[in-house]
């Protein structure tokens, strides 16, 4: 399928590795010029830049000056920007509700959260310039279905769930699309990094990390595909709904979880 995206302009936020290093790939394999935002690079990303029509930019999205210079710099370069993709977010295993203080709730609101307001805020004058523009904010199943282990990060993507439905009501009209995807689990740093959710999972089940995430997860977690997803197929939906293909989709919110999630 032609998805119509060369030499459209794209911000990734988070994009040094997981589904934002995905995403990267994807957009710059299409054609697209993309600005990646991240507080440090990767290989990978370093790779992609180094073939492509990528340019890394070192920011810090919980604050607001990151998030700003971000969507400046990206106009610097390009004199126009299309596609944000707010993808940045962080969590961490928590034994309990009570153990999870102001500092830490408000440090995972600043980057899961308030990253994709700030990024929103300063971008959408560009798109609404641009038109047929679109935002994409990468949320999460655990909007809609809390998990105790991640109350501050459930919480804070059921926020973007809610600025997502807003932001379409309102920039609609001026040819900004905006659309959410919501993810279960995806095979990403988020959940293989060092004492991760995965290390996590294995310890609870008595079992190792590999094992948790292919067989414990799926199971526990009642994924009907009897597996996780992975970044590619995520970036895959991303690029789908910021394409010119999807040119009468905005405000959803689109799930990518393997059938766990059971309700309609």
């Amino acid at each position: 399928m032609e998805l119509h995206l060369k030499d459209k302009v794209a911000v990734v936020t988070g994009a040094s590795k997981g589904i934002g290093l995905a995403v990267v790939e994807k957009l710059a394999r299409e054609g697209v010029k993309v600005v990646a935002g991240s507080r440090t690079s990767t290989p990978e990303l370093d790779a992609l830049a180094a073939g492509h029509d990528v340019t890394f930019v070192p920011v810090d999205l919980s604050t607001t000056e990151g998030a700003e210079a971000l969507i400046q710099q990206a106009v610097e370069r390009h004199q126009r920007l299309d596609i944000p993709v707010n993808n940045v977010g962080a969590a961490e295993p928590r034994e309990s509700f009570l153990k999870v203080d102001d500092a830490a709730w408000q440090r995972i609101f600043d980057l899961t959260f308030f990253s994709a307001v700030r990024t929103s805020r300063a971008a959408l004058p560009h798109l609404i310039a641009a038109g047929d523009a679109a935002i994409v904010n990468i949320s999460s199943i655990n909007a809609r279905l809390p998990f105790p282990m991640v109350v501050d990060y459930s919480a804070a993507k059921a926020a973007l769930t809610n600025l997502n439905k807003s932001l379409s009501e309102e920039f609609a009209p001026q040819g900004v699309r905006v659309n959410a995807i919501a993810p279960g689990p995806v095979r990403t740093p988020f959940w293989t990094a060092p004492g991760g959710f995965a290390d996590a999972t294995a310890e609870a089940a008595g079992t190792t990390a590999q094992e948790a995430l292919d067989v414990v997860v799926p199971q526990s977690m009642g994924i009907t595909s009897g597996r996780i997803s992975e970044a590619h197929e995520v970036a895959d939906l991303t690029l789908f709904l910021a394409s010119p293909v999807a040119a009468n989709i905005t405000g959803t919110e689109t799930l990518i979880d393997g059938g766990q999630t059971k309700t309609l």
